[in-house]
């Protein structure tokens, strides 16, 4: 999973097919950083014009646009989680394609399938392949856990490698490419839960929660009135490639590797250094992915913030997004009542967290 350059200054892949592209194309000037900072603050500020209370969520989502994962996003209905992503999408001048994932979803459906023509001039027949929804920048996966597993695992290869293959051929999805999908909690009738590897491939498993009494005022205020006024695409592919750039060259302290690695290696019942809630009720803990993960999220967050480095802060800031879904609890924390969150909670607190003054 490293970077088979091994680049020092860009020492945490997510994706070894892309990131090497993205490394390639040298660092950013100061006033391209500059500007690239400022349209990234637009994107948030046009999205943030029509969702109303959910600030965090919206952080979140731009946080793995920009370390160039993917997001689930999990509430329940009604709280405007396809809304978000689809204002996300419009206010990027990308390509997306939806799919609602439903029982009778078929692969194909996903990825695309042959199609047999006649040639009208020879009369020979020959397959043509059709591409399916995957082959767009932003995919929103409504709905995910309600498609079959073998549904489900279409998306595998797309979001590890980004490419699909069929027939035997492998095709590159353009650039950049993210999955954004949503999960509704309580809806257990016809739905499957996705397995562990489906989760892991997600950087970040975002919440979705009620909004305060103020914000739902208003959300009823904007919705009951007259439509929504289309939005400005602020950002397209090339800024948004530039933009993961960016997050890839913001230098990570080894201090501050070291207490990701730490709080990762803490969710795994059978390390040393293993709290004891996780010894009792985890039955899996998160892999190296999960310290990829800690580390680009935290990358991206420190540039939002308009900062040059990444500090514990930015490690802790993104460690429920990034651990609640790779934390694997037994039955004893399902008798219990106990959540991953309550898990990443302890890991949070017992993990001592470096000094804040760092150098790098």
């Amino acid at each position: 999973m490293l970077d088979p350059l091994n680049d020092q200054s860009n020492p945490i892949v997510l994706n070894s097919m892309t990131a090497p592209t993205i490394a390639a194309r040298g660092p950013v000037i100061p006033d391209e950083r500059a500007e690239l900072l400022e349209v990234a603050a637009r994107l948030r500020a046009e999205v943030a014009g029509r969702i109303v209370g959910q600030e965090k969520v919206l952080d979140e989502i731009l946080m793995a646009l920009l370390a160039g994962g993917h997001a689930l996003l999990v509430g329940v209905p009604g709280l405007a989680k396809t809304l978000m992503i689809r204002s996300v999408s419009e206010a990027m001048r990308l390509g997306f394609r939806r799919i609602q994932f439903t029982p009778d979803l078929v692969p194909s459906d996903i990825t695309g399938t042959e199609v047999m023509e006649e040639d009208a001039t020879s009369h020979s027949r020959l397959f043509r392949f059709v591409q399916g929804p995957i082959f767009a920048n932003i995919v929103l996966a409504d709905e995910i856990n309600r498609a079959p597993p073998r549904t489900q695992a279409a998306l595998l290869e797309a979001m590890q490698e980004h490419s699909v293959t069929v027939a035997g051929e492998t095709m590159p999805l353009p650039a950049p490419f993210f999955v954004l999908a949503t999960q509704n909690p309580i809806e257990q009738e016809g739905t499957y839960p996705l397995p562990e590897a489906q989760l892991d491939r997600f950087l970040f498993d975002i919440r979705v929660s009620y909004p305060d009494e103020d914000a739902e005022v208003a959300i009823l205020r904007n919705t009951t009135g007259r439509e929504y006024a289309p939005l400005d695409a602020v950002i397209d592919a090339a800024q948004t490639i530039a933009l993961q750039r960016m997050v890839r060259d913001v230098p990570v302290a080894d201090v501050v590797l070291q207490y990701a690695a730490r709080l990762v290696r803490a969710t795994r019942p059978d390390e040393s250094n293993a709290i004891p809630t996780v010894r009792q009720f985890v039955r899996w803990g998160a892999g190296p992915r999960a310290g990829q993960a800690l580390v680009l999220g935290a990358k991206a967050h420190a540039l939002l913030a308009g900062r040059n480095a990444v500090m514990p802060s930015d490690i802790k800031r993104v460690a429920h997004p990034v651990l609640r879904h790779r934390v694997l609890l037994n039955f004893a924390a399902e008798a219990e009542g106990l959540s991953a969150e309550r898990i990443v909670d302890d890991l949070l607190e017992h993990v001592p967290m470096p000094k804040s003054d760092i150098r790098v």
